[in-house]
C-alpha cells in the first residue's frame, strides 16, 4: 500500500509539475501581448502571439452574453432571440440547441456541467425570468423555474458543483433575492432572506455578462451590485443562507455605473470590474481587487481603460486575468494590480476552462478562443 501511495503521489507531482508550466508557459505568451512591438526588437523575428480567433457562428443579429467554457473544444453561448450554441469542435462549428418556443426571451447566463449538461437562465420582469436544464446536449430542455413575482428580475446564476446552485433577482421588498437549487437546476426554491443585507435605494445587478453572482468552492458566492449610491459585493461562505456585504472603489452613483462582473481563484482572492455602460460616459478606476474573500477592495493602480463587463482568471494562475468588454480586452499578470489593452475586439463575456483555453462572446455573434 505505500508503494501504491508512492506511485499515487509521483503521478500527482507529475501532473501539478505539468499544469504549472504549461500555466507559465501560458501566461508569458500572454504577458508577451504588452510587450513592445516586434519592430522594436529587430534581433527577434516575430512569432505568433496569443490572440482572439473569431469562430463563426453565422447569427450576426444575436449579442451572446451567456458562455459556459467546458474545454478547448466545447463551449456553450446564450443570447439573445431565446439562442443558445454548442460547440464540440473547438467552435468549427455550432449546433443551435435553442429551447422550443423561446424566441422572445433574453439569455444572459449559461452554466454548463459538461457536452451534454447544461442550465441557462433567461432574464426580466415577472415570467421573463425562467430556468431551463438540457441533460442530453439540448436536444430537449425542461423548463425548471419561471418566476411568477412582478417584483422580481433574476440576473445571474452559479453552480458550487454538478448539484447545488444559486440564482438571484434585483431586490424584492428591499432585499436581493436568491434562488437555491440542490438537484443540479431540475428544481428551485427561494431562499428565506432573514440573512441578506438591506438594499440600498436603486441598487441592482447587472445581466451583462453572467458574471455578477459567481462562486468558488463548495460554499462561497459573491454577488456584484451597481445602481446605487456605492458600488458594493455581497458574500455568503454558506451558499446563499447569510451575507456580508462590502463597499468598492468602483464608481457608481448612477443606474448605469457599478461592479458589473467578478472572478474569484480561489475563496480569498478575487477581481471585479464595471464602470459605466454607457458608450459616451468614461469609466475611471473601473477595476478592484481583494485579497481577503471580499471584505476589503482595493483599487487598481492602473485600471482597465475603459467599462468591462467580464473578467476571468487563468486557471492555476495566481498572477493572470483578463477582462473584456464592448472596446477591447486587457490583461493583468499582476493579480489586478494593473491592466492593459491587448485587444480592441468587442466581447461582454469571458471563461476560461482548467486546460488553459480561454473562450470570449459578445455582440454580433461573437465568440472566440484565445489561440497562441
Amino acid at each position: 500500500m505505500r508503494r501504491l501511495g508512492n506511485t499515487r503521489r509521483t503521478r500527482r507531482t507529475r501532473r501539478t509539475a505539468r499544469a504549472v508550466a504549461a500555466t507559465a508557459a501560458c501566461a508569458a505568451a500572454l504577458a508577451a501581448l504588452t510587450a513592445a512591438p516586434a519592430q522594436a526588437r529587430p534581433q527577434t523575428p516575430p512569432g505568433p502571439s496569443p490572440h482572439w480567433e473569431l469562430k463563426d457562428t453565422a447569427l450576426a443579429d444575436v449579442r451572446f452574453r451567456g458562455l459556459a467554457a467546458v474545454d478547448r473544444r466545447t463551449a456553450w453561448v446564450a443570447g439573445t432571440r431565446g439562442t443558445v450554441l454548442r460547440t464540440t469542435d473547438g467552435g468549427a462549428s455550432w449546433r443551435n440547441v435553442s429551447p422550443p418556443g423561446g424566441a422572445e426571451l433574453q439569455f444572459r447566463d449559461v452554466e454548463a456541467f459538461d457536452a451534454r449538461r447544461a442550465v441557462v437562465l433567461a432574464i426580466g420582469e415577472g415570467e421573463a425570468s425562467r430556468v431551463y436544464r438540457t441533460d442530453d446536449g439540448g436536444r430537449t430542455w425542461t423548463e425548471s423555474f419561471r418566476n411568477t413575482d412582478a417584483k422580481a428580475f433574476y440576473d445571474c446564476l452559479t453552480f458550487f458543483d454538478g448539484r447545488h446552485g444559486l440564482a438571484m433577482s434585483d431586490p424584492v421588498d428591499g432585499k436581493f433575492r436568491i434562488l437555491s437549487t440542490g438537484d443540479g437546476g431540475r428544481t428551485w426554491k427561494v431562499l428565506p432572506n432573514t440573512g441578506m443585507p438591506p438594499a440600498l435605494e436603486g441598487e441592482a445587478g447587472f445581466a451583462a455578462s453572467g458574471q455578477c453572482l459567481v462562486s468558488s468552492g463548495p460554499r462561497d458566492v459573491w454577488l456584484a451590485t451597481g445602481g446605487a449610491a456605492r458600488a458594493r459585493v455581497l458574500h455568503s461562505a454558506d451558499r446563499g443562507l447569510t451575507w456580508t456585504v462590502s463597499d468598492t472603489p468602483v464608481p457608481a452613483g448612477d443606474p448605469a455605473r457599478g461592479v458589473f462582473a467578478l472572478a474569484f481563484r480561489d475563496r480569498a482572492h478575487g477581481l471585479a470590474v464595471g464602470g459605466d455602460y454607457r458608450a459616451d460616459q468614461p469609466s475611471p478606476r473601473a477595476a478592484a481587487r481583494t485579497g481577503d474573500g471580499g471584505a476589503d477592495w482595493q483599487p487598481a493602480t492602473g485600471p482597465v481603460p475603459a467599462y468591462r463587463s467580464g473578467v476571468a482568471w487563468l486557471p492555476h494562475s495566481r498572477t493572470t486575468a483578463l477582462a473584456v468588454g464592448p472596446t477591447g480586452t486587457d490583461l493583468t499578470t499582476d493579480a489586478g494590480r494593473t491592466w492593459r489593452t491587448v485587444d480592441e475586439g468587442s466581447y461582454d463575456t469571458v471563461d476560461c476552462t482548467p486546460d488553459l483555453s480561454c473562450w470570449a462572446a459578445g455582440e454580433q455573434g461573437r465568440v472566440a478562443r484565445l489561440e497562441r
